[in-house]
């Protein structure tokens, strides 16, 4: 869905060329023909669809600035351009002061108009982001965080909003990927324990050995407490990630904690948690199979919520692609703005088997080795391999012009042989080798430096742009190779 674009001002004309200019920017367009009649537009947009405002500071009844000051006690904060007559700088100015984010003077060049459109677009995402991110870090973050276009998360929503108020356990359900723990935490920033701990535990991370100290401590006397994870969740929620994967004993002592509200059994400590738990697989099959307990599982499934796979609601897409394409950007530091159509139609055609967080990780990459100011087709290579009607072609490293001939074993210093002007990589199973050029064209070694960068191209290609396997089969860290990615182009340069 393109964002919406409300034109307030009193002049029809003006407002239908505007109307018109802006369409073919790719924006939605709404009017309000007075001041008055945008404050209330505004005040019934409880959806969200207003994505900016363009005022006119000059109206009949109810001006510009007035409209900017009952904007102020609203709930959501609309990006303002303001319009201005071209001796009204001054006003324009007292307008910024007000909360606009920026002024055009008119007429406005449709370029000039086009700019400052992107521009406030692009601030507002950026505080979006910043903003999400301090919430989440003070465990406030609520449902208006999370990025629910389609029927089905509005669905999630709506569970969630009632789960918050209450005080039951809640199981959320879904595919690896899918956010479980995004509406876990809007869970709790929404309910009377936001701001409070928000503790999160991956049950399939912690080995079996010390999951149960982990989880509820080690009470060996009154004097000597090791504390767990239930406690560091008192007063606020504890979230059990894959509580599938939980131990038989662990599950057991859960089932108490649960009923007594306290952990420990020779030294007791009573608790006040929320908890939250989300699996990726299906619990009933575990009961029966008798790997979790049917007991634990009816104490869990008070309020269950199923959170879809992106591929049933790929209408969503769009609007997660700008929300990591505004956040990596602040991130990395690049100067990039949007994606171009034909990129996104690309993504929304793919059926995105691992969720939420395989998008997230393409358009991370996409970020980094960016160096335009829209993400294009290019730039997901990994996708378009998979869709149809979309190819990628990597041209290869040129190789040299005369390479000669390989020699075995050691060259000793002073020796009359020739140089090998390949470095072979043998692979398993009888397969072909692959090489890195030794020489330059000019007949000289090459640098260790370019060799290097050679060895990272290939490996980025070998390896598909998975970043984390890269740096494990070059040896280096993750920072490390998006430094040296940046030494040799791979990623450009801010601008």
């Amino acid at each position: 869905m393109p964002k919406r674009v409300l034109v307030v001002g009193d002049d029809p004309a003006q407002r239908r060329i505007l109307e018109e200019t802006i369409k073919r920017f790719g924006y939605a367009v709404a009017q309000a023909e007075s001041g008055d009649k945008a404050i209330a537009a505004l005040k019934a947009d409880a959806l969200g669809d207003i994505s900016l405002i363009l005022l006119d500071l000059v109206m009949r009844g109810t001006g510009g600035m007035a409209v900017l000051s009952a904007m102020r006690p609203l709930p959501r904060k609309y990006p303002t351009i303001v319009q201005t007559a071209g001796g009204s700088i001054d006003a324009a100015i007292a307008a910024m002061r007000a909360g606009a984010v920026d002024f055009v003077v008119k007429p406005v060049s449709p370029e000039r108009l086009e700019v400052s459109i992107k521009n406030a677009l692009k601030i507002d995402a950026l505080e979006g982001e910043i903003s999400r991110m301090k919430t989440s870090a003070r465990g406030e973050l609520g449902f208006a965080g999370l990025v629910a276009g389609s029927e089905m998360m509005a669905r999630v929503v709506d569970l969630g909003r009632r789960a918050a108020k209450l005080s039951i356990p809640v199981l959320i359900e879904g595919e690896s990927g899918v956010g479980k723990e995004l509406v876990a935490r809007a869970i709790h920033g929404g309910s009377d324990r936001a701001g409070k701990p928000f503790i999160a535990v991956n049950c399939r991370t912690i080995p079996e050995h010390v999951v149960e100290t982990v989880l509820f401590g080690s009470f060996a006397s009154e004097s000597q407490r090791q504390t767990g994870k239930f406690f560091e969740a008192d007063q606020g929620t504890l979230f059990l990630d894959e509580i599938g994967e939980l131990p038989h004993e662990a599950q057991i002592k859960l089932l108490r904690a649960l009923q007594d509200g306290a952990i420990g059994v020779k030294y007791p400590v009573k608790v006040d948690v929320r908890l939250i738990a989300s699996t990726n697989r299906n619990l009933i099959t575990l009961v029966q199979e008798g790997r979790f307990r049917e007991d634990l599982y009816y104490r869990l499934n008070v309020f269950p919520i199923w959170v879809p796979p992106l591929r049933d609601r790929l209408d969503d897409v769009p609007e997660l692609v700008r929300h990591f394409i505004a956040r990596f950007a602040a991130e990395e530091g690049k100067r990039v703005d949007g994606i171009e159509p034909e990129a996104l139609a690309m993504l929304k055609r793919y059926s995105w088997p691992g969720n939420i967080r395989q998008l997230e990780n393409a358009v991370f990459r996409a970020v980094v080795l960016a160096d335009q100011p829209l993400l294009g087709v290019s730039e997901f290579p990994q996708i378009a391999a998979h869709v149809q009607g979309y190819r990628v072609t990597v041209p290869p490293a040129p190789a040299p012009k005369a390479p000669a001939p390989r020699i075995e074993g050691p060259v000793m210093l002073g020796q009359s042989s020739t140089a090998p002007a390949t470095i072979h990589l043998p692979l398993a199973n009888g397969r072909d080798a692959v090489g890195i050029p030794a020489l330059s064209e000019e007949g000289d070694i090459r640098s260790l430096e370019a060799v290097e960068a050679d060895m990272i191209r290939l490996a980025f290609g070998r390896y598909r742009g998975r970043m984390t396997e890269i740096a494990k089969r070059l040896g280096i860290g993750r920072s490390t190779l998006y430094r040296k990615m940046r030494e040799i182009g791979l990623e450009a340069r801010a601008h």
